[in-house]
């Protein structure tokens, strides 16, 4: 990663002012502050100039399947089938058209920022304070901060009162910060969320007061490089448009090598070079599935729709495919593995440790009571119907007397408070005076180092007594082990008092009543999801801000990690070469400490091995890891708009489980993508097959260009959709997730279509011999009447169609036999079988159409023949099921 370019978290107070040259008391001048804006211009974050529309449309253009489409255009346009290349025209205009509008709306990423960073700003300018507008502020600007501010650029700190910046959304931060203005450091990689003497741009002041030296305005600060990052993404293809392409190159190849050698054949047989031009034509056009690309678009807006009913919104179509091809998920541990909520988890008291998870309400001892009371007593913030204002850790304690059954309401009846010591960071505690009907009470919280110097009793059985040395070292233990658990440890103390003891008597001669350890905890569907996707060869990687050993004990609790030595931190993945970190990469289950800059070389790094990942999160310091990542996955709920903007996926219900339903929900979709491609590419090949073969031994050929468009824009098209809602497969997550390599051909699906086309072709060759054979001809004969010709063509052209019609029932299922899923229970399909021969018959029965086609009625024996050699392909390939799964057994 690359360094502060300033390190201004390393100076002091007295240099940081020295540098800027303003006096605290007074600030900059106005005239300074407006020769510093020409300098450094407006402190906005600033976006690259965006690309006109027709650039995007453009650029939608450009793709080899494409490329082959409008060939297809204007093929069939200069044949007169006009209808055709309508048809195409709009399949281009529709893909271009969602392509350009998905591009457009990605750009709203740097938009959400733009906003979230333009707040007021309160400075010091020519010894008087006064708001303006934080884009007049410029680099040297003495900025007063108070409790609801939001920070206006990134600040050195000079004055500090108690403050605390909530900074979750730019570090992943659990916890407010509380900063230190005289703090300096000598480390030159202390991580964002360390640097307790700096604050940054668009986080929030949630307590105290102080104030701040803007360091650094608009791009300059550490959002603006996120900025930068977010706007300076090249998007990467999907697996399934690279897929596409490479299909389309493949296939624009074959029809121009179908072309030359049908129209060499032709030539050197003497036929009729204009009949011979059209029909090479028509096939290579037959050989290129047009409908595939809308087949496709079909397919991925079903899978939307069916995603949308289950809490996942998908931004990007082709993201849909790309989720079943994930097998890691990198995943923001704060507001997404957890609930982005503090919770005291453990209680402890001379009477042992309490686990709250396993408590029974009504057999809480005394002390626990009081601990929870004096607790909720202290604390400043509120909670009423799920809506809480104040400090997370404060809150947590409000939730602790809930979960105790304490009646917070009667308790700030019968308690007054009428005193108060507030906090501070020299002495880590505060203390309050509350009166009840009976008695004055102090009651003190804060760190256990700290209450331990000023508590001289302890309460024990009910009963205080003098503290001694063992009841310290059961206390520290006590905090130890909660530590190691990476829980945040609170202590309370307590003394009778009057109600005329002042704030210098509060903190004398207390009791040490007890200890809470309290934690931003997992949630409870999260360790059963990331077990799924463990068993559907998903590996899930945690990427955070917190502390190490914060991130460690969720990733242990969730078994995504079971030793220290999984978890890196920003600072050591500094300290590892480019070199270093790829060979180990995929050693690490737990990044922590990390910054923006290092979530994206992280995702790059588990890219560059082959992975295809996802990563999920809800912070603007997620932006840009979402944009790199394959699939991006923001929070709806938490989520902030740049990370949303940034996402290719929206949970809805910010649930991590959601994740892995949508991931088998993609691979369902894949499989039904390719079930459509292996079933059109199967019904070319077979078409192909037929008129090389025929016309290579010197035969008439066997269909003109008008019944090969008809077979190859509606017959074989309809049943592909349907073959695309197909319904899920349950048995889908016992799979492994695959290679990013892996094309539509791999595990055998290259051979289904190579022998089922060659199978399809090879019965309606035989169709159209015998259609010579029963009037007395063979296709070898020189002069054959009109007739006999139109006969066999008929005939070869309602087997083909029949073949290919029953033939989509098999490619339901690649493994199963038909016997072992319900084979008629896609009733699209069934529906898409029955309008394709309904559509056959019209040809056959209406004059009109039949003359059109150069079709005749076939006799019974015809019938008889279309039926029996159409279902034979089908038969085969159940057979080779059967055998292949008995070989597998």
């Amino acid at each position: 990663m690359e360094p502060h370019k300033t390190k201004y978290f390393t100076k002091s107070v007295a240099e940081i002012l020295e540098e800027f040259g303003i006096e605290s008391a007074s600030g900059l001048s106005q005239e300074e502050a407006q020769n510093l804006k020409k300098e450094f211009g407006s402190n906005r974050l600033q976006a690259k100039k965006k690309k006109p529309i027709y650039k995007i449309v453009l650029s939608q253009l450009q793709d080899w399947l494409i490329y082959v489409l409008f060939a297809a255009v204007i093929i069939t346009f200069f044949m007169g089938e006009y209808i055709d290349s309508v048809i195409i025209t709009l399949v281009i205009l529709i893909n271009a058209g969602i392509g350009t509008f998905q591009e457009v709306k990605a750009g709203k990423a740097i938009e959400a920022l733009l906003k979230m960073s333009s707040p007021k700003a309160l400075v010091k300018r020519d010894g008087q304070t006064r708001e303006i507008e934080s884009s007049e502020l410029v680099p040297g600007d003495l900025v007063i901060l108070e409790a609801g501010r939001v920070i206006p650029a990134d600040l050195r700190l000079i004055e500090t009162v108690n403050l605390q910046i909530e900074e979750s959304s730019l570090t992943g931060e659990s916890l407010p910060v509380e900063k230190n203005a005289e703090k300096s450091f000598t480390d030159l990689k202390v991580p964002l969320a360390e640097m307790v003497n700096m604050c940054f741009m668009s986080t929030i002041v949630t307590a105290g007061r102080g104030s701040g030296v803007a360091v650094e305005t608009g791009m300059n600060t550490e959002v603006g490089k996120i900025a930068d990052l977010l706007d300076s993404h090249v998007d990467q293809k999907t697996p399934l448009e690279k897929k596409l392409s490479e299909l389309g190159k493949t296939l624009g190849k074959v029809a121009v090598g179908i072309c030359i050698v049908i129209f060499g054949i032709s030539w050197f047989q003497e036929r009729d070079l204009a009949e011979m031009f059209l029909i090479s034509v028509s096939l290579a056009v037959a050989s290129i599935p047009e409908g595939l690309a809308a087949i496709v678009a079909v397919v991925l807006s079903i899978g939307v729709t069916a995603m949308s009913k289950k809490n996942a919104i998908i931004r990007k179509l082709p993201a849909v495919e790309t989720l079943g091809s994930v097998n890691i998920i990198c995943s923001d541990k704060t507001g997404t593995l957890t609930l982005n909520k503090m919770t005291v988890t453990e209680v402890y008291t001379l009477d042992g440790v309490v686990a709250l998870d396993d408590l029974p309400i009504n057999s809480i001892s005394k002390s626990v009571q009081m601990l929870a009371e004096g607790m909720i007593l202290c604390s400043d913030a509120t909670l009423e119907n799920d809506e809480s204002t104040g400090d997370p850790t404060e809150i947590a304690l409000l939730i602790l007397g809930d979960t105790l059954q304490i009646d917070r309401n009667n308790l700030a009846q019968k308690n007054q408070r009428i005193g108060e010591k507030p906090f501070d960071s020299d002495r880590k505690m505060m203390s309050v005076l509350i009166k009840s009907e009976t008695d004055c009470k102090v009651f003190t919280k804060g760190a256990l180092g700290s209450l331990r110097t000023v508590a001289d009793f302890i309460l024990d059985n009910g009963e205080v007594r003098p503290i001694t040395a063992e009841d310290h070292q059961h206390f520290s233990e006590a905090a130890r082990k909660m530590s190691n658990n990476a829980l945040r440890t609170l202590a309370l103390a307590y003394k009778i008092a009057d109600s005329s003891t002042s704030s210098n008597q509060m903190e004398q001669g207390l009791v040490l009543l007890g200890l809470v350890g309290m934690i931003d905890p997992a949630r409870e569907e999260v360790k059963p999801s990331i077990q799924l996707a463990k068993q559907a060869g998903i590996k899930t990687i945690i990427i955070t801000g917190d502390h190490k050993n914060t991130a460690f004990a969720i990733a242990k609790d969730l078994e995504v990690a079971d030793k220290m030595e999984q978890v890196i931190t920003g600072p050591e993945l500094d300290d590892l070469s480019e070199k270093e970190f790829l060979e180990n990469v995929n050693n690490y289950r737990v990044f922590a400490r990390v910054s923006p800059q290092h979530k994206v070389q992280i995702v790059k790094a588990l890219q560059s091995k082959g992975n295809i990942v996802s990563m999920t999160g809800d912070g603007v310091n997620d932006g840009p890891s979402l944009t790199v990542a394959d699939i991006g996955v923001a929070m709806g709920i938490t989520g902030t708009d740049v990370a949303k903007n940034a996402a290719d996926m929206i949970l809805t219900d910010d649930n991590f489980s959601t994740i892995v339903v949508a991931i088998e929900q993609g691979r369902n979709i894949f499989n039904n993508i390719k079930k459509s491609v292996i079933f059109l590419l199967t019904c070319n090949l077979g078409e192909v097959f037929v008129m090389f073969v025929t016309l290579s031994l010197g035969w008439p050929a066997p269909l003109i260009a008008t019944q090969l468009l008809w077979i190859n824009l509606l017959t074989d098209s309809l049943p592909a959709i349907a073959l695309g809602m197909d319904g899920d497969d349950s048995e889908v997550m016992n799979e492994k997730p695959r290679k990013a390599t892996d094309s539509f051909f791999s595990h055998g699906a290259g051979i289904h279509v190579v022998l089922g086309g060659i199978l399809i072709g090879l019965i309606t060759i035989v169709a159209f011999w015998y259609g010579f054979y029963e009037l007395g001809y063979s296709p070898f004969d020189k002069e054959v009447p009109e007739e006999v010709i139109k006969n066999g063509r008929t005939l070869a052209f309602l087997v083909l169609v029949c073949a290919q019609l029953f033939y989509s029932l098999g490619l339901r299922n690649s493994k199963k036999p038909f016997y072992q899923f319900k084979l008629f229970s896609n009733k699209f399909l069934n529906g898409a079988i029955l309008l394709g021969l309904f559509l056959q018959l019209m040809l056959l029965f209406i004059p009109v159409l039949r003359n059109a086609f150069k079709l005749h009625m076939p006799d019974l024996n015809g019938w008889l023949m279309a039926l029996g050699l159409g279902i034979l392909p089908l038969v085969v390939l159940e057979i080779y099921k059967i055998i292949a799964q008995k070989r597998t057994r």
